[in-house]
């Protein structure tokens, strides 16, 4: 089998998964799907950003605790 073939096979078969993209399992999600407004994508980034620190921060101070026990 030459590489021309073998790019036409790859390519039919790019194409095969692209037309199946909204009829899987997933499919009903991704149609509902949608861009969040910027009051959402706010509040999301802030639970984000204080869980980051929360976990952080416990994770310093367990760091602390844990260097002052060694030494």
């Amino acid at each position: 089998m030459d590489i021309v073939e073998k790019s036409w096979e790859v390519q039919d078969e790019i194409e095969e998964r692209v037309k199946r993209i909204g009829k899987g399992k997933y499919g009903r999600v991704i149609k509902m799907a949608r861009k969040p407004t910027n009051d959402e994508y706010i509040k999301t980034m802030t639970v984000t950003g204080l869980g980051m620190a929360l976990i952080g921060g416990l994770g310093f101070l367990i760091y602390l605790i844990w260097s002052s026990f060694v030494h």
